[in-house]
């Protein structure tokens, strides 16, 4: 695989997008995959959280990695309870 430049949240667009040496990018719709994934508010939140803080470790778990068992993993669904 080609070398990353850059990677990055395109807040217009609501993609991460990782840049090449070669001049090729790869564009992930982060609506789409929040929308595929992320069964609760906490979720998505896991998700939030990772796009604006570490866009290269979304990426990756994205394209290389398994979303739903990390998001299982990670939050603590607690339904409201009376």
């Amino acid at each position: 695989m080609n070398h990353l430049l850059s990677c990055e949240f395109n807040i217009d667009t609501a993609c991460v997008e990782l840049k090449y040496a070669d001049g090729s990018m790869i564009s992930i719709d982060t609506i789409a995959v929040e929308n595929e994934v992320a069964d609760n508010m906490y979720e998505r939140s896991e998700l939030d959280w990772l796009i604006y803080n570490a866009p290269a470790e979304y990426a990756d778990l994205v394209l290389n990695g398994d979303p739903v068992k990390y998001l299982k993993t990670v939050t603590v669904y607690k339904p409201f309870e009376n």
